[in-house]
């Protein structure tokens, strides 16, 4: 039934340093999580590993990113772009979407790219 992870196969296959990049990633996360609830007073609805559900007062991100005011990103926050080390815009629903999935005991956070996503039984 469950079949042995490709990668472990692989000559090149380091552990530690997968392991680095995975606790690397969390600390970010974290930090990131800390600086977006100092500077915006909001904290996220779900959190998934590379995921994080925010309320937003507007239609979008761009409503509850701190920006300064010439129009930059403040630094320690989330940044929506592109490249590496930036967040990007996995999707944006409805409050009520949220709130009606976490009555369910599901996470936000795995649905969140779109109704494609099956809702897993023990989230």
């Amino acid at each position: 039934m469950h079949e042995r992870w490709p990668a472990l196969q692989r000559s090149t296959w380091r552990p530690d340093i997968r392991a680095a990049v995975i606790s690397k990633a969390r600390v970010n996360m974290r930090r990131k999580l800390l600086n977006m609830a100092k500077m915006t007073g909001l904290y996220p609805l779900a959190v998934l590993s590379d995921c994080v559900v925010y309320p937003s007062p507007g239609d979008g991100p761009l409503a509850f990113l701190p920006y300064s005011a010439s129009g930059k990103p403040q630094p320690g926050g989330f940044r929506l772009g592109p490249t590496p080390g930036l967040a990007k815009l996995e999707g944006v629903q409805e409050r009520t979407w949220a709130v009606d999935l976490m009555e369910k005991g599901l996470n936000p956070a795995r649905h969140i790219k779109g109704g494609d996503a099956v809702l897993d039984e023990g989230e």
